[in-house]
């Protein structure tokens, strides 16, 4: 039997030296694969300390999910590029980027060279070093705000790897529908990941974020996105922060696993 362990690491980011990521393991079987989460915003997953609002408290969530018998899973936290986060988690091939006041001076959307980075290093490091599983029904990717625009957009781009898809208080707000629906319309495949989506709408930006996620999941409807692989959550009172998402994940977790 091995112990839980949290394993930080770093991988070479495209142009930018290299990045932490943090794996955590769970208690397993020697010889045992588990499925596995990739998610954005590594920093803000694990450490109570690192945003005003605490952390997402994956572990805890892991650990009653173990307790309760549904299953186990390791998470995998890609650290943000903290001044670079925005333009690291905003695809460009979507559209045209809307609301630039919300994004520093220098935004400039790489979305696609964090995809590039999940799929070409992380994850051949964490299958070739830990003990995961690799069938798409087992991998999952999940995110926040623009971690949960970047974690639908890994996924709609590469349904032939992901399962499922976390994404939460999504900044689908950064583009039009017209390009939504232009996008859209080119990836839909027979056998695609199945979407839990989430938004609350308790402060002025999570309002407009659940504005967009019910124009962008009508539009999922309209594409015909198959109906019994996607799912949204609305969670009125809850605002756009660690605390809600905190909240929302065990659920989404829950889900993965119970679906398996």
């Amino acid at each position: 039997m091995a112990d839980a362990k949290l394993h930080t690491i770093k991988l070479p980011y495209p142009d930018k030296g290299d990045r932490t990521v943090r794996i955590y393991v769970p208690s397993h079987s020697d010889g045992e694969k588990l499925p596995v989460v990739y998610m954005t915003d590594g920093q803000n997953l694990f450490d109570d300390n690192s945003t005003p609002h605490g952390s997402w408290e994956v572990v805890k969530a892991v650990e009653n999910e173990q307790k309760s018998g549904v299953g186990n899973a390791v998470i995998v936290g890609i650290d943000n590029g903290n001044a670079w986060r925005d333009s690291e988690l905003t695809p460009k091939s979507i559209g045209v980027v809307q609301h630039l006041e919300m994004f520093c001076e220098d935004f400039k959307p790489e979305g696609e060279i964090f995809d590039n980075f999940l799929m070409n290093t992380v994850i051949p490091y964490v299958e070739n070093n830990f003990p995961v599983c690799t069938d798409r029904q087992n991998v999952a990717v999940c995110g926040s705000s623009s971690g949960g625009l970047m974690s639908f957009f890994s996924a709609v781009e590469h349904p032939e790897k992901f399962g499922y898809a976390g994404v939460f208080s999504p900044a689908f707000l950064c583009y039009t529908r017209e390009d939504w629906a232009k996008y859209l319309s080119t990836k839909i495949v027979e056998n695609m990941p199945y979407l839990y989506i989430y938004t609350g709408n308790g402060d002025e930006l999570e309002e407009m974020i659940f504005e967009s996620t019910e124009m962008l999941y009508e539009l999922l409807e309209e594409s015909f996105y198959p109906y019994d692989r996607m799912n949204e959550v609305i969670l009125f009172e809850n605002a756009h922060n660690e605390k809600s998402w905190r909240e929302i994940f065990p659920d989404f977790l829950h889900t993965f696993l119970r679906r398996l």
